[in-house]
């Protein structure tokens, strides 16, 4: 091969004209020629030199040894073998150009399928025998730096293979090199017209690899009578596999599958979208597919929250859903994730209208013995502190869902002074809690002792202000009407009891200690929470804790006992009570 290229350098018609300057010039006829002439000689060289790289590494050759693979070791080799194709490439366009001897043309075209059957044999082999150093996770975290540092230039040295991942973990190096073979691989094939042969490679290796890693993580596909048959005890611990699968899907899986698509075929945007679509988009529409058919089942309370988060890990998403299926071919994945979207914000908005219900719907006919909290504020307000941490997905959810104020609820409640929007979350949970007041507000007139009426009020308008996960403007108006309603019933109690007499002193503070155990503690939280809001107020919080404290310990002497305090204490409920009237 040296001794040609030898000879046909010395022998040229160049240098032949370049070393006898007393030569006739040639004719623009004769320049021409001797140019297509001289090209055919130099494309007559690339065609031997690709044939003596390209038939070393037949694989049907006798003499190729099955345990030899091009891209090993320092892949100089390789990046001989990817240049003869290219001369190859140079040489078959020049002979078809000019409507050359068929000999050459269908000689240049045997080595050439000789070169591309190498390169799908290599392409296959990376892919297949380096699973763990293209894996999805090690793809999407190697940084932008990790991947330039390696060569992918054809005349990169040895040295650049030595010194390019250097602060690199191993496995980092590996896998970068690697993914620069099936980049050089494809790049040479496709160019060569072999680009389907090589997507086929692709897609059949990546696809394998992505059902295998979705089956581990739990995904299946579901048909909506199979989720809709699931009692929930079935149900839920498949949305927990399904809450962490779709995380590290997204996060990894096909995030790492756009990022080694894009790279290994950058040379053709058609074939890297058409790969990327085979390889994910019935992959990644199945698993969008899955929170709208639970959407769609049957709803209960108890699958609130479940579909909240359903709702949130979409939501959260959304950003790299959008952009890891930007391809047009990946719209449905995109429509797929809207959906669900939409449908589960339908299902939440349907629960919370079931919550208000079931609510409305409560009697509260037995009194709870002792005037303690009742079971229905309990679970109302545990289920609205529970759904205050999902606060950032109800704004999206309720955002175009206003309240319908219905009566005999005061309209003036949702007035623009108590409320920045009617469809805000807190809107929607000062609603609920306001339904829930007038159902204990009506549960306290079955209770025959007045005294214990109001404890009960008291225990569950504490309650419902220690467990309020709502902004403070939205309670002002309940708090204002509760110190109302307090000073009203402690007056009217007061001067009921004033005139009551116990005559035994050990007993006295008996009662006394025991009526100040069940009311103190509660008002003063009350107190406490709510003083500086009403701080300066007319008329709205009568009694600071002590004070009641006061009263309560000169009750049951009769009237005109020592320490009575009947005067200043009736002109206060005078006040009250009208008021109240007032109001």
């Amino acid at each position: 091969m040296r001794g040609l290229q030898f000879t046909s350098k010395a022998s040229s018609p160049t240098n032949s004209y370049a070393e006898s300057p007393a030569r006739t010039p040639l004719s623009p006829m004769s320049t021409s020629s001797h140019n297509r002439t001289f090209s055919a000689t130099m494309m007559e060289v690339d065609l031997l030199y690709a044939e003596e790289i390209i038939k070393r590494w037949d694989l049907d050759s006798s003499s190729y040894t099955k345990l030899d693979y091009l891209f090993s070791g320092d892949r100089r080799e390789a990046r001989e073998f990817v240049k003869s194709v290219k001369r190859l490439q140079s040489a078959m366009h020049f002979f078809v150009s000019e409507s050359a001897s068929s000999v050459k043309i269908i000689h240049a075209q045997k080595l050439m399928q000789v070169a591309m059957k190498r390169l799908e044999k290599e392409f296959y082999r990376i892919l297949s025998s380096n699973r763990d150093y293209l894996d999805s996770e090690s793809v999407s975290n190697r940084s932008s730096r990790a991947r330039s540092s390696v060569s992918d230039d054809d005349n990169a040295s040895e040295e650049d293979d030595t010194n390019s991942s250097v602060s690199d973990t191993e496995r980092a190096i590996v896998s970068d090199m690697v993914m620069v073979d099936l980049k050089s691989i494809a790049e040479c094939m496709i160019s060569s017209g072999y680009g389907k042969e090589c997507a086929k490679i692709y897609k059949i290796i990546r696809r394998s690899i992505v059902d295998e890693t979705l089956y581990n993580l739990g995904i299946k596909k579901y048909t909506f009578n199979q989720i809709n048959k699931m009692d929930w005890e079935t149900m839920e611990p498949k949305i927990k596999t399904w809450l962490h699968a779709e995380k590290v899907a997204i996060k990894s899986l096909f995030y790492g599958e756009r990022i080694l698509c894009d790279y290994v075929f950058s040379s053709s945007d058609k074939i890297r979208e058409a790969c990327f679509s085979d390889i994910c988009k019935e992959r990644a529409t199945a698993l969008f597919e899955f929170p709208e058919l639970v959407a769609k089942s049957k709803k209960t309370m108890e699958r609130m929250f479940r579909t909240l988060d359903l709702y949130n890990t979409i939501s959260d998403q959304w950003p790299e859903i959008e952009m890891i299926f930007s391809f047009e071919s990946m719209a449905i994945v995109r429509t797929q994730a809207v959906t669900s979207l939409v449908k589960l914000g339908d299902t939440v908005r349907s629960m919370l209208s079931d919550f208000e219900a079931a609510i409305q719907k409560e009697t509260l006919k037995t009194p709870v013995h002792g005037g303690g909290i009742h079971p229905l504020t309990r679970y109302v307000m545990n289920y609205l502190v529970f759904l205050s941490d999902y606060s950032i997905s109800l704004s999206d959810i309720l955002a175009d869902w206003p309240i319908q104020v219905q009566s005999p609820l005061p309209e003036s409640y949702f007035s623009s002074d108590n409320l920045y929007e009617s469809s805000s979350v807190s809107a929607r949970f000062a609603w609920l809690v306001l339904v829930l007041l007038c159902k204990i507000d009506a549960a306290a007139e079955h209770y025959k002792d007045v005294a214990q009426s109001y404890l009960f009020l008291v225990n569950n308008l504490n309650y419902v202000v220690f467990k309020n996960p709502i902004a403070d403007g939205l309670t002002i108006e309940v708090a204002r009407n509760s110190f109302r309603r307090f000073n009203l019933e402690f007056n009217k109690a007061y001067k009921k009891q004033s005139s009551w007499v116990i005559s035994d002193p050990k007993i006295r503070d008996q009662i006394k200690i025991s009526v100040a155990k069940k009311i103190l503690p509660s008002y003063k939280m009350f107190y406490e929470r709510y003083r500086e809001v009403f701080l300066g107020a007319d008329s709205v919080v009568r009694f600071a804790p002590d004070d009641l404290g006061n009263h309560l310990s000169e009750l049951f002497h009769g009237t005109g006992a020592p320490g009575s305090v009947s005067t200043s204490l009736h002109s206060s409920s005078s006040s009250s009570s009208s008021l109240s009237r007032s109001h």
